[in-house]
């Protein structure tokens, strides 16, 4: 699994690694009984604090999302597609929501939103198709 950490944004680096895993679940880029890298691993190939990383897995055990293998490390749970798909829609109408309260506070109407947002959407799916080529589990 590819991680992308934005070390000098707003959020932490452990809950960037909780919502990519989330996500992922979500996407069905990971799947139940799906191992994660250790934590020795993962904090290698980030170049991060491995406290960081168990931070992280921590939090995903604690949600439910990952549970650990004895003497294997940590493996997505095969529940865990309904709790990640809700945390997706969380965190998606989240965004939603403060973009929103943005636009209307800046004085957008209506139609340049919804204008905005139609060029948004067909820009990302643009970019996302080739991601998706060949992929038949969204038909």
């Amino acid at each position: 699994m590819f991680f992308s950490i934005e070390t000098s944004g707003d959020i932490p680096i452990y809950e960037q690694i909780v919502r990519q895993v989330k996500l992922a679940v979500a996407d069905g880029v990971l799947s139940g009984g799906q191992m994660l890298p250790s934590v020795r691993q993962l904090a290698a190939d980030l170049a991060i604090n491995s406290n960081t990383i168990a931070r992280a897995y921590q939090e995903l055990q604690n949600d439910r999302v990952l549970e650990p293998l004895r003497g294997r490390g940590m493996v997505v749970r095969r529940d865990a597609l309904a709790r990640c798909t809700k945390a997706r829609n969380t965190l998606v109408a989240d965004g939603v929501r403060r973009a929103l309260a943005d636009a209307i506070a800046g004085g957008m109407t209506r139609d340049e939103l919804r204008e905005l947002f139609e060029a948004e959407l067909a820009k990302q799916e643009k970019q996302t198709a080739p991601l998706h080529a060949g992929d038949d589990s969204c038909d």
